[in-house]
C-alpha cells in the first residue's frame, strides 16, 4: 500500500495507454517496421510493454521493444551516498536511422530524459526520436516535451508522482511525499 494521495486509478492507466497508443499509430499509420519502443528503467519499462500490447490489439502489429538503463549517465551520479542499482539495457535492433520512441512513466524535470537521450547515442544515431509518457508533471528544468502524454498532473514541489503498475499491486498513480532517501 502507498502511502499518499491516488491521483488516478488503473482504468485512468488504461485510458492513457490507449490514448498513447492511438497517437503514436497516426504519427505511423500503424506501420512499425522501422519502429522501436524503448523504456526507461525502471517504469517506463512496464509503460512499453502496455502500450505495445495496446498497438497490436489495435493494429495487429507492434514496434520492437528495448530496455534503457540511465543510471550511469544521469547528471547526479556524483552526488549520490551509493550508486544507484545498475539494470540491464537491451537494445536488441540497430539505432541507426530507427524512429525510437522513449518510453517513461512520469516525466517531472527532464533530466532522466537527458540522460536517456545520451545513453541512447551510445548506441547509435537514430533517424527520429520521440518521448511518450504516461504522465507529464509539468515541472521541466530542461527544455523537453513529450510528443505522446497520457495524463496531465501537478502536485506540490514537495510531493513526487509514483505509479504503480498491476504488477506492483495496487494500482494507480500516486502523490507521495518526496523523500531523499536515493541521495
Amino acid at each position: 500500500m502507498i502511502n499518499g494521495n491516488k491521483l488516478f486509478s488503473a482504468e485512468d492507466i488504461s485510458g492513457a495507454i490507449e490514448k498513447i497508443a492511438s497517437a503514436i499509430g497516426a504519427e505511423f499509420k500503424g506501420d512499425f517496421s522501422e519502429c522501436a519502443l524503448v523504456g526507461i528503467h525502471q517504469q517506463g519499462v512496464p509503460c512499453a510493454q502496455l502500450i505495445c500490447e495496446e498497438l497490436q490489439k489495435k493494429y495487429g502489429s507492434a514496434p520492437v521493444q528495448g530496455k534503457l538503463d540511465i543510471s550511469m549517465y544521469r547528471d547526479d551520479i556524483g552526488n549520490r551516498v551509493k550508486l544507484p542499482p545498475i539494470r540491464e539495457t537491451e537494445i536488441p535492433f540497430d539505432v541507426n536511422g530507427s524512429s525510437i520512441i522513449l518510453v517513461d512513466d512520469v516525466l517531472s524535470t527532464g533530466r532522466t530524459i537527458r540522460a536517456a537521450l545520451d545513453a541512447l547515442t551510445d548506441y547509435g544515431r537514430a533517424g527520429l526520436i520521440r518521448l511518450a509518457v504516461l504522465v507529464d508533471r509539468g515541472n521541466l528544468e530542461f527544455p523537453i516535451r513529450a510528443d505522446y502524454v497520457g495524463l496531465y498532473s501537478t502536485p506540490p514541489a514537495d510531493q513526487k508522482i509514483v505509479v504503480r503498475f498491476a504488477e506492483d499491486g495496487d494500482p494507480g498513480i500516486y502523490a507521495v511525499k518526496w523523500e531523499n532517501h536515493n541521495l
